[in-house]
């Protein structure tokens, strides 16, 4: 399947209204695909693959923003460090170091999302309410100026229960706005998918991560 821009200038205008930010998911997409998202205004891609990012990202404008929203491994973080534009899924103290110490090696500040485990599988990565309150003390957060904190990021359950889903979704708004009343830098809450971004836009959340609706499903 092409890319259905129809059904991105529908979701664009909805987020648009909402003043939410639409991050394009390209992974496993090739660069023609890409660019055809961004004939249309498109800025903002997301990919899951250190290497596949970084097979893509020569291929096409530099105007385009990379976020990166898969679990990063800290020896790779010095692929992406010259050029990606956020790493959403921040997920330890020990990736946030190394994020840090690669953008102060290329004279960068490299923006973050904190990844929250909300969802109820014990498969998604994340800080837990007690970590993400230890992380985000002010004397720990100093240690990282090369990585500047934008708020925070979110997977919800896999699951066919929409209550569960918004009460996920709900409980990470809450602690988004808790932090966000300490630190001017948090300005982006990611959460939903294609397959929940209403909900998540309903409880709150300034960008969404979605793929298969506007690339047709993966192979």
């Amino acid at each position: 399947m092409a890319v259905n821009s129809g059904a991105y200038q529908a979701i664009k205008k909805e987020l648009d209204n909402k003043k939410a930010i639409l991050v394009a998911v390209s992974k496993t997409k090739p660069a023609a695909d890409i660019m055809a998202l961004y004939n249309l205004g498109q800025r903002d891609f997301g990919e899951n693959y250190v290497q596949e990012l970084l097979a893509k990202q020569p291929q096409l404008p530099t105007d385009i923003r990379w976020h990166f929203i898969g679990h990063l491994q800290s020896n790779k973080v010095k692929y992406i460090a010259p050029f990606v534009s956020l790493v959403q899924s921040v997920d330890s103290l020990h990736l946030l170091k190394e994020i840090n110490r690669q953008a102060a090696k290329n004279n960068r500040v490299i923006d973050c999302l904190l990844q929250v485990h909300i969802a109820q599988e014990e498969t998604k990565f994340g800080f837990d309410e007690k970590e993400l309150e230890a992380a985000l003390q002010p004397a720990v957060m100093a240690q990282f100026p090369h990585a500047r904190i934008r708020g925070l990021m979110g997977m919800a359950s896999f699951s066919n229960d929409a209550d569960l889903v918004r009460n996920e979704f709900r409980r990470l708004h809450a602690l988004y706005r808790q932090y966000a009343a300490l630190y001017p830098s948090f300005t982006s809450l990611s959460m939903g998918m294609s397959g929940d971004y209403p909900t998540a836009l309903e409880e709150g959340s300034t960008m969404v991560r979605i793929g298969s609706l506007l690339f047709g499903s993966r192979s």
